[in-house]
């Protein structure tokens, strides 16, 4: 074979495979009780924050530690653990979008998006953990 015609198949062939790999990467929003029957498995959770339950966000303590319930969207709420600093005006995001899995019947979210209301209406704010 020609060198060409090898280097032809190896670009073919990364290119199948990042393919694939994002492919895999897209995901619908679920509820609570969908990531609670497989459990340790990644999903992204839409809802809104239940502001009748308490924020608990002590940086001194641990600023890598904010917990808080959210209402998914068949009004199911849970606890949410998240490994992070508290994102600017959580209080005032519209809806969340959590990505992250169930653990001992919590939430253990390591990605927060928020929409945020009026005046940022279209705009959207994304908290992470994961380096990239």
């Amino acid at each position: 074979m020609k060198k060409t015609n090898i280097v032809l198949l190896v670009v073919i062939a990364v290119a199948i495979g990042i393919i694939v790999t994002m492919v895999g990467d897209f995901s619908t929003y679920e509820t609570f009780a969908t990531a609670r029957e497989k459990e340790g498995k990644e999903y992204h959770v839409i809802g809104t924050l239940d502001k009748a339950q308490a924020l608990s966000y002590d940086p001194v303590k641990d600023a890598n530690y904010f917990t808080f319930y959210m209402k998914d969207k068949v009004g199911e709420t849970r606890k949410v653990i998240f490994f992070g600093t508290k994102p600017t005006d959580f209080e005032k995001a519209e809806q969340l979008v959590l990505t992250g899995k169930i653990e001992k019947g919590e939430f253990h979210c390591n990605k927060i998006l928020m929409k945020c209301p009026s005046k940022y209406k279209d705009d959207q704010v994304a908290m992470s953990t994961k380096q990239m």
